[in-house]
């Protein structure tokens, strides 16, 4: 290779790196602010956020930045580069190319704008209050359509949306994929709601000390493969997982002391993330590459330690003791068989994340719904309320009492996730195909679960998934696991056995 293309590939690698020192930057301080920043800082927090990703901004479409891509893809040169360097010419080009679009006033007043408005969206929630959240809302949206129309429509606007999250991913796509995962998973629902054989739950809804729920859920994190020294569990209104850089991925979760099981469910979630985060391979970092390939793939790690592994039956033989032995006036009387039934009854809600397994893709299919109605065809804010409900009403039989519970109940809109709910269907769907693999690669996988010996799979999930970050495409880490493109079939056949299991049909 020439001395000018090693001095060109070492100046966009330095480019790369500050602007990965800018995001663990911003990071750490909107970590901050959703985990106990004090209130009356947050506006003036928004905005500092808002001048470092201005900076950050302006570094990603520099004339430096544009003169090395242009080189570097010189059809020779690129075909010279290693596999790494190559990959990350190839995502810049394509944040380059999204970026330049935008003004840089427009993108600074964006970030302001959605980091400001998570703090109001706390408030609302807390209040049930959407008239408060109502012109925050209505701004980000009409930031986003400004985004929209900067970037180009690609289909459909809603379109260009989805494939900043998943790239490829269509309406089109997901309306096919949507109604198979609808018209199969509905008859499981009916049969369910005839069956005399409902499990019973009130014994997960006590008073449960919270000091002690943390060091339970800490030590099921642990026991996943979690590591301490590279990340923190905190608390927040609505549980994330954010990683600031491979040795440093914190996770929170939200617990209710008259609820044992929700919070060691969104724990096992996020640390699912967090997984995937912190076993990346350190050969990436600082390139760009060093996260998820993408949202679809991410979430299919945190369903399937949620769900997959995390409701499973031989998890709870495992796991049962020492959550009995923590709560020991509480579930003295409980069979471990009447916990693992509990936490799987089916039965429409109101709370996406507190949601069955079965009925959670219809809580993410009707947020699909609105979001291509707000646009692709304009749906008005003020609006949402009435629509929601509707739709919860139409599909699940049930009207949230407040807005709390309602159209506020996601941290996703405030931030200017739009696009973002299909991922999580994605992930189910991803997770079970990946699982259904596993078991032809691993036949013990139950045995090793009852047994507590979770971190071969941790391994095997690694070696084909984590590792790998953003150096494979979404298709491509499907196609290389299981051999095979998406398939929903096996979310749909991971449901039928898992609710006749449960309710004995």
């Amino acid at each position: 290779m020439s001395k000018s293309n090693e001095t060109t590939i070492q100046q966009f690698r330095d480019i790369v790196s500050k602007i990965e020192s800018y995001d663990e930057a911003i990071g750490l301080m909107n970590w901050d602010l959703r985990t106990g920043a004090p209130r009356k800082g947050a506006e003036i927090r928004s905005n500092t956020i808002g001048a470092l990703s201005g900076e950050r901004f302006k570094l990603s479409v520099s004339d430096e930045m544009g003169d090395c891509l242009n080189k570097l893809e010189q059809s020779e040169t690129l075909e010279s580069l290693d596999p790494i360097t190559q990959k990350m010419v190839l995502e810049a080009r394509k944040e380059y190319d999204r970026s330049c679009k935008i003004p840089q006033k427009l993108y600074e007043e964006y970030v302001v704008h959605t980091s400001h408005a998570e703090t109001v969206w706390e408030d609302a929630k807390e209040k049930a209050d959407f008239d408060m959240f109502k012109p925050y809302l209505a701004k980000t949206v009409q930031m986003t359509q400004q985004l929209i129309d900067y970037w180009g429509v690609k289909e459909t606007r809603y379109d260009t949306l989805l494939d900043m999250y998943e790239p490829g991913l269509t309406v089109a796509k997901l309306d096919e994929t949507f109604g198979q995962l609808r018209q199969q998973l509905v008859p499981l629902v009916q049969a369910v709601e005839a069956s005399s054989n409902k499990p019973e739950f009130e014994f997960l809804l006590q008073s449960y000390s919270i000091e002690q729920q943390k060091e339970f859920n800490a030590y099921l994190l642990r026991a996943i493969g979690y590591d301490f020294d590279a990340g923190r569990l905190d608390e927040s209104a609505h549980p994330f997982a954010t990683g600031l850089n491979v040795g440093d991925v914190r996770i929170t979760t939200k617990y209710f002391e008259n609820d044992v099981s929700n919070a060691v469910f969104s724990t096992l979630h996020e640390g699912g993330h967090a997984l995937y985060e912190q076993n990346i391979s350190r050969d990436l970092v600082g390139t760009k590459l060093c996260s998820g390939t993408s949202m679809g793939i991410h979430e299919s790690q945190s369903r399937f330690w949620e769900n997959i592994i995390g409701r499973s039956r031989p998890f709870w033989q495992r796991y049962f003791g020492q959550l009995q032995q923590t709560f020991p006036e509480q579930l003295s009387n409980v069979k471990a068989d009447d916990f693992y039934r509990a936490i799987n009854r089916i039965e429409p809600s109101l709370i996406r994340i507190d949601a069955d397994e079965v009925t959670y893709n219809l809580h993410i299919i009707i947020r699909y719904e609105i979001e291509k109605m707000l646009f692709n065809d304009n749906l008005d804010v003020a609006d949402l309320p009435e629509v929601w409900n509707e739709r919860y009403k139409s599909y699940l039989g049930i009207t949230p009492a407040h807005n709390g519970v309602g159209v506020l109940q996601d941290v996703h809109w405030s931030g200017g996730g739009f696009g973002y709910f299909p991922s999580y269907s994605l992930g189910n769907m991803y997770g079970a195909q990946m699982m259904a693999t596993l078991r032809k690669v691993m036949p013990n996988v139950d045995e090793l679960v009852e047994a507590g010996d979770l971190l071969p799979i941790t391994a095997w999930l690694t070696e084909q998934v984590y590792k790998h970050g953003k150096l494979q495409t979404p298709s491509e880490i499907i196609m290389n696991v299981t051999g095979e493109p998406l398939n929903p079939q096996y979310l749909v056949d991971y449901l039928t056995a898992k609710t006749k299991d449960v309710y004995g049909l």
